[in-house]
């Protein structure tokens, strides 16, 4: 079978909206892709703020806003569309929208943007609000990508996702295990922020930094890295708990991102350890494959590698294609899925009752 679908994500570092258009080949169980357009739309300045702040809003705010952003997302699509020539070729779209809200202890995760504005926009099949079957069967609603890398992404030992949100999958033959480890870009993004940069290029700012011991020790108390997984982490964490903690040491901002990206390393690089102790691998060989916006911060990668040597995992970074839009891709994948009536959402990770067919299907095209 041949599917073509859209995937779209958002992510919390809010540096655009990632659309993907991807060609699945599924043969006797057996799946393949090929990226065949992507972009990234970066968001205005507007509308990044808008998302920003879509928490502080009162409920009818926030419904408009949802309905807002969804006939927004319907006309990028649309513009995406006509840029990459593709009429009549897209048959589903799968919207992961922009998380905000993220309370899985008491059942509930909010992502903006409506899947029947998207629809309607487009007059395209529509899956969206992927992560909520999970979180009403009592699991995390995070991780939801490791269903594509088990099915897509080949044989490493450990996925990283370096995001928003760093979050980790440990790809073992007896036990898949993934969850959230520590805020990254968007605490980065707001650091570089203070020096006039959208973000900090390479990692050049961090580089020459010092990192702060006594900051370094507080971050890496935090209560949420000695709770045991499955565990995820709302947006808040970075922007409510990291952030403050940082900005009330009073130090540089080169030298707050330079304690700032140890502090990423070394959260990777102690979870790494603790699953490995935990569940041995079943080969020496390990490799970890990094994607996402921070895998382009080559200092980040740096003191990653670092932090991963004295475990012996190998850090492997990946073509630009799949760095930027892999979950964009899982996104179509996982809209695949729900389509096909098959899980898409794995209970090993999110710690649900059981594995679940998540998403809300919107019928855009006229019977």
């Amino acid at each position: 079978m041949i599917y073509r679908a859209i995937g779209i994500m958002s992510g919390s570092s809010l540096d655009g909206l990632d659309i993907a258009f991807i060609e699945f080949h599924e043969s006797k169980g057996q799946w393949e892709y090929e990226i065949k357009a992507a972009d990234c739309q970066p968001y205005s300045e507007e509308w990044a703020n808008r998302l920003r702040g879509a928490i502080q809003l009162n409920g009818l705010d926030y419904q408009l806003l949802h309905t807002e952003y969804g006939h927004y997302i319907g006309e990028q699509v649309n513009a995406f569309i006509e840029r990459h020539n593709l009429q009549y070729q897209v048959q589903l779209i799968a919207s992961h929208g922009h998380t905000t809200f993220h309370v899985p202890a008491k059942k509930m995760t909010g992502q903006l943007g409506d899947g029947a504005a998207i629809a309607a926009v487009t007059g395209i099949n529509v899956v969206s609000d992927l992560r909520a079957m999970d979180i009403a069967l009592g699991g995390q609603g995070a991780p939801i990508v490791p269903i594509g890398e088990k099915m897509l992404l080949g044989n490493y030992t450990f996925f990283l996702n370096l995001g928003g949100i760093a979050n980790i999958s440990y790809n073992h033959p007896d036990k898949y295990l993934a969850f959230d480890v520590c805020p990254a870009n968007r605490v980065l993004n707001m650091l570089a922020h203070e020096a006039g940069k959208p973000y900090d290029d390479g990692g050049q700012l961090a580089a020459s930094g010092t990192v702060h011991t006594g900051l370094l020790k507080l971050l890496n108390e935090l209560e949420y890295y000695q709770m045991p997984y499955p565990k995820s982490l709302a947006n808040d964490f970075g922007t409510d708990v990291v952030y403050p903690l940082i900005k009330s040491s009073n130090i540089s901002t080169a030298d707050a991102l330079r304690t700032m990206v140890e502090h990423i390393a070394i959260q990777i690089g102690e979870q790494v350890n603790a699953m490995l102790q935990k569940q041995p691998p079943a080969s020496t060989d390990m490799k970890l494959l990094a994607t996402g916006g921070g895998a382009h911060n080559t200092f980040l990668l740096e003191r990653l590698q670092a932090a991963l040597q004295p475990v012996g995992v190998e850090l492997i970074t990946t073509e630009k294609n799949l760095i930027d839009f892999k979950e964009a891709l899982i996104m179509a994948l996982i809209g695949v899925l729900r389509w096909r009536e098959e899980n898409n959402v794995l209970a090993s990770v999110t710690g649900a009752t059981r594995s679940s067919i998540g998403g809300a299907v919107w019928i855009g095209q006229e019977a």
